[in-house]
């Protein structure tokens, strides 16, 4: 698709904006100090290579002079995942998310290549898929999430990218496959229905913004009145905090947006392009309904990988289905194994599925662990931070910060008003997010 000169942001502004938005990113990271290094043979084992495990692992090795620190995830490559939903509206291309693994570990960290299969908090050992056992004194547990496809009767992962179907939370291939089905869509029109799963899952806000930038190029390519936008999901509400929900309704009228609230994707036919949804109305009756699509985009439900759920750390009484960790909410701790923390994903709190909650909880859990380590409690605390720069168009976002309680808690009061769409917020998200993640990455921010 050719774009427009709508589309186009001019060298000067894009230099100015960049800037600013760096420097404010800067501001950001500034003072995040590392604590005074102590002494210690513990062992530490980290499950998981991604954005939680990767950051603790770096600030451990600088905090912990020799701690035994080994890092467990067979995965090669390293997922910028924040940017998969600009490769899925064709503003990045796959490549941009994506680096190897070791590129980001520090010396004095041993990576074993496998993944986890077991856990066993009673005897303190992760087995890996190639056999080994690995006894540790403390554990944190970082593996990131499980895409469960499977639960869409009709959905595989070959179909991305064809037949009007995306999935761009699968991965960089198929998010740069969903931007080629998004793409015939912006061109030839239709109906396009966006869905979210009734689990907990990774940012919240992504399809919501993969539904705004779906509608913003058709509006500029195949133009109003050749395109319908549906919104469908299981939830009441289209976000977890109430006035941030009420602007996303306020915007979806006005941009004629539908909103279909208690549906839930169940199954498709990619030949007929019907999908099939389980339906709760207002009153609590249930039934299905049918809607046909010339764009779908399917973000399956989400859950603990199973070496997780077979452990015995998930929580016993709330999500039973996911098998989140079970762990305190302020100190990531697990609440019956004090040896053993969760971070990202798979940390079983009500809130925290971004990279930006993982900038805030991996500080908690090197404060808590390292006073363990000395037979003390930490005093950091999480308080559920959660940031969704929530795009809405192609150079315009909110961004949206908020905590456990709901609260706004904007990183830059007075700058940057969270609940309006601003150039410098899409200047974060596209320029300056990426460059905190890595310092991030780094055990730097």
């Amino acid at each position: 698709m050719t774009m427009g000169n709508d589309w186009q942001i001019t060298p000067t502004r894009r230099a100015f904006l960049g800037a600013a938005a760096a420097g404010l990113a800067a501001t950001a990271v500034t003072g995040s100090g590392h604590a005074q290094t102590q002494r210690t043979a513990a062992r530490i084992v980290i499950v998981g290579a991604g954005a939680a495990g990767t950051a603790l692992a770096n600030r451990l090795v600088r905090r912990l002079e020799g701690a035994q620190i080994t890092l467990i995830d067979g995965r090669k490559e390293h997922l910028y995942q924040p940017g998969l939903s600009l490769v899925a509206a064709g503003l990045k291309p796959a490549s941009y998310t994506v680096s190897q693994t070791t590129d980001w570990l520090p010396r004095g960290v041993t990576l074993v290549a496998e993944p986890a299969a077991a856990i066993d908090p009673v005897a303190k050992t992760v087995a890996t898929a190639g056999g080994q056992t690995l006894p540790y004194d403390f554990l944190v547990v970082a593996p990131g999430l499980v895409l469960d496809h499977a639960a869409i009767e009709g959905f595989s992962l070959d179909l991305v990218g064809t037949n009007g179907i995306g999935a761009l939370y699968a991965g960089p291939d198929y998010a740069a496959k969903t931007w080629a089905a998004v793409s015939m869509f912006t061109e030839e029109g239709g109906v396009a229905i966006s869905t979210r799963p009734t689990t907990e899952m990774k940012c919240a806000g992504a399809p919501l913004k993969h539904t705004f930038l779906i509608e913003d190029i058709a509006s500029r390519t195949v133009g109003q009145g050749k395109y319908e936008m549906h919104y469908a999901a299981p939830q009441t509400t289209l976000f977890g905090v109430p006035i941030v929900s009420e602007k996303v309704r306020m915007l979806f009228g006005q941009r004629g947006i539908a909103t279909h609230y208690g549906h839930t994707l169940k199954a498709i036919d990619p030949g007929r392009k019907v999908a099939t949804f389980a339906t709760t109305d207002a009153s609590g009756a249930t039934g299905t309904a049918e809607m046909a699509y010339d764009y779908l985009h399917v973000i399956p439900p989400q859950r603990a990988p199973d070496a997780i759920r077979q452990s015995g750390l998930s929580w016993a009484d709330k999500w039973t289905d996911q098998g989140w960790v079970e762990v305190d909410q302020k100190t990531l701790r697990h609440r019956r194994f004090p040896e053993v923390f969760a971070v990202g994903d798979v940390a079983g709190v009500p809130k925290g599925k971004t990279a930006a909650s993982v900038k805030w909880q991996v500080p908690v859990v090197e404060d808590h662990l390292a006073a363990a380590i000395e037979g003390r409690e930490g005093t950091l605390a999480y308080d559920g931070y959660t940031s969704c720069p929530l795009i809405t168009r192609v150079g315009r976002a909110m961004l949206v910060e908020f905590d456990y309680n709901n609260n706004l808690v904007p990183s830059f009061p007075g700058i940057i008003a969270p609940l309006e769409e601003l150039w410098i917020s899409w200047l974060m998200k596209e320029v300056a997010l990426k460059a905190t993640y890595n310092a991030m990455l780094r055990g730097k921010a």
